[in-house]
Order: structure tokens, then sequence, then C-alpha cells
């Protein structure tokens, strides 16, 4: 299937590794040019270089979106050099912090809300201008299944966040319908090749394979290419009468108490 998707630019945060960075070369894949950034300025250089075998264009920018100046820098960077941006993905996020309420900070808070939601809402006000004179496009925010399926596992900030982002895309629709720029979630479950999974797969491989059997009924977690594959085809022409929706991409997760954090 052709995404027609040739020739536009997608902006996309945190886009050297994981689910950006697979977003990017699934972007490349369909020959959209791309700019990319990462805090880690060995990182995104290597994925400009990799990206660039796909014979499209590529800027990789060392840039960190939860500052604002950076966060500037970047997208004027990317605009000059393309004379356009058409899509953008908000993929950076995280949890900071204590992981239940009662053992969390003010600025666990803050600075959660920082990472998953405001650099989100700044972001996309830089960008919707060069998007709107592009005669539209799309923008695609990575939300989490903790924002809408609350669980004992992760951290109660992280979860809210994400949940706030949920509403935030909706609301963000209506404003923009009128500047033909679609807005979307996609709600990722738990994905392998991420740092956290790895690590609990190898320091615990009889835990890890009890909790895939029992909160995973297609028997694994899924992988950051099914998740790009869903964020690219929700900024390509074939989903325009998608918009405003929040899409989870889960292979249906199931919550999985954890029995140290049980308070029954």
């Amino acid at each position: 299937m052709d995404l027609q998707l040739g020739n536009k630019v997608a902006l996309i945060s945190g886009g050297s590794k994981g689910i950006g960075f697979s977003t990017a070369r699934a972007f490349a894949k369909e020959g959209c040019n791309l700019a990319i950034c990462s805090r880690n300025e060995a990182e995104v250089r290597e994925a400009k270089e990799e990206l660039e075998e796909f014979g499209v264009r590529v800027i990789a920018v060392q840039a960190d979106v939860c500052q604002p100046e950076s966060t500037e820098a970047f997208v004027e960077q990317s605009a000059k050099e393309f004379g356009r941006i058409d899509f953008l993905v908000n993929n950076v996020g995280g949890g900071i912090g204590g992981s239940t309420v009662l053992s969390t900070t003010d600025d666990d808070w803050i600075s959660t809300f920082q990472l998953n939601l405001f650099q989100v809402i700044r972001l996309t006000r830089l960008v919707v201008p060069y998007v709107s004179s592009s005669k539209g496009g799309a923008i695609v925010n990575v939300s989490s299944i903790s924002g809408w399926l609350p669980q004992l596992s992760g951290s109660p900030q992280y979860g809210a966040a994400k949940a706030a982002l949920i509403f935030l895309t909706e609301r963000i629709a209506l404003e923009l319908v009128g500047c033909n720029i679609r807005v979307n979630t996609v709600s990722p479950s738990s994905i392998q090749n991420t740092r956290g999974w790895d690590q609990f797969k190898h320091q615990n491989p009889e835990s890890f394979a009890n909790y895939v059997k029992n909160g995973f009924p297609m028997g694994r977690l899924g992988y950051p290419e099914e998740i790009a594959d869903v964020i690219v085809y929700l900024c390509s022409p074939r989903a325009n009468w998608i918009n405003g929706r929040h899409m989870p991409v889960d292979g249906l997760e199931q919550p999985v108490p954890v029995a140290e954090r049980r308070p029954w």
C-alpha cells in the first residue's frame, strides 16, 4: 500500500532509538524526509546515517525538548532546511520518581508532567504554523496503556500525565480541524527491546515469563516497529477520516497485580 508520503517532512521528537527511531525508519521507507532529535549527540548522529540509507533527507539535532530554547532551535532549523513540516510525532516521554502516590514528591509530578505533557504542548505550538502553511498534515501523540488502564505497576504520575495527553489530543484536534490538521493518540502497551524490560527479562527470567503468561494473551510483548506502523499510517492520507481518536496498540495486554504492591 502506497501511503503517499513521498517528499513530505516528518518531525519526530526522540527519534534516535525505540519507538521514535522505528517510526523514523517507517517514514523513511515511504520516502518521507525526516527531522529527528535526541539529547544524545552520538545516538542521533548514528540514527541519521542509518536513515539516510533509504535515500531520504535527514536532519538530526541534539536537542532537549524539555528546554524551550532547545526546542525552538530544533523546529526552526528543520523548517529552514526543508521549507515545510507536514507531520509531527510527539514521541518523547518517560517516568520519573516514586512508584506510589504516597512515595512521590511534588518534584516527581512536576518533572513527569514536564516530560510527558508540557513539552508536547510547546512543540505542538511551534510546529503547527508550519504544518498549516503546508496545507495541512497530521500530529500523532505517543501516550501509553498506563494512561487509560490503571495498574499498581508503573508510576501514578506517569499514568496521569499520559491520561492528560489522551484528553488533550481530542481538544487539540477540535482546535485545528479548520487548519486541515488531524491529531490522534497512539497508546502502546509494554514494548520489547526497551532497557527496563530487557533488564527484567535477564535478571528475573522466571518472573518475566510468568508476567508475560498472565498479562499478554498473545504470548509476548510488542515491538517498536508495530507501534511505528500505526503512527505512520495515521499520518498518511489513508487515515484522513481518523481524527481526535485514541488508538490503543496493546496486543490485548491485561493488568497483572504486583504482589508486593497489593494493599490487600
